[in-house]
């Protein structure tokens, strides 16, 4: 544990990428802001977390910069596939009341799932979803979602310098999926822009998936408030 505490504090873009300018409260407030007053829930990991920010992401800075009423329910190393105490579906029922008036459930695609070798599983016929695989907790969600809380889900993708191969896959049958569940993608993952902004901001990301507070607010932060504002005036 203390090697890894070293490393975190030799780590140029933990310390460079979460320095004092970024601290939410240095932010300022839009108050004009289309997204201001919008509840909304984020489901995640610890991309949604912050994990190597402080506990800071993007979600922070939507409450800090567009007023934005968050509810952010992220545990780091969390799938969607499984039913144990932090798994998505377990937190999903638990972190979010449907008498809570959302106006949009926002679902990290998580980057963990595949990690961990969790089954992919097949798009369902019936509603009948196996919880154990990735893709029958994305349509239970999805179920969930538009049958309890009457508002939108949309799933955002994930930063992968690496790309990798798998979650690649993931994306492409997540798009599937919006096809057949009706719901909105922020995808991150095939963003040029975004990923050409991350290459040159070199203190932007801890590591392949994980951005420091310079990478949520500099490069997140405008893609989110662009996406979340068209997704909800199409509501």
């Amino acid at each position: 544990m203390q090697a890894f505490v070293d490393g975190l504090q030799n780590s140029q873009p933990y310390q460079y990428g979460n320095s004092a300018e970024f601290e939410i409260e240095k932010q300022e407030y839009n108050a004009s802001s289309p997204l201001r007053g919008k509840k909304i829930g984020f489901l995640g990991s610890s991309i949604t977390y912050g994990a190597f920010s402080h506990g800071i992401s993007f979600v922070d800075y939507l409450q800090a910069c567009d007023g934005v009423d968050a509810v952010k329910s992220a545990v780091s190393g969390t799938t969607l596939a499984g039913n144990d105490t932090d798994a998505y579906v377990t937190r999903f029922s638990r972190d979010f009341d449907p008498d809570d008036n959302y106006d949009l459930i926002v679902c990290q695609l998580s980057t963990n799932d595949g990690r961990q070798g969790k089954k992919l599983g097949e798009i369902a016929q019936t509603n009948d979803f196996d919880l154990n695989t990735t893709i029958g907790a994305i349509e239970f969600l999805c179920h969930e979602v538009q049958t309890k809380f009457n508002c939108p889900i949309a799933f955002y993708t994930c930063v992968d310098t690496l790309m990798d191969p798998n979650y690649a896959k993931l994306v492409q049958i997540l798009y599937q999926l919006s096809q057949k569940w009706n719901f909105s993608i922020i995808d991150l993952y095939n963003d040029c822009g975004v990923l050409a902004t991350t290459k040159i901001r070199k203190n932007a990301m801890f590591d392949n998936i994980h951005p420091t507070q310079e990478g949520y607010l500099k490069i997140w932060l405008p893609v989110f408030e662009k996406r979340l504002g068209e997704i909800l005036s199409n509501k």
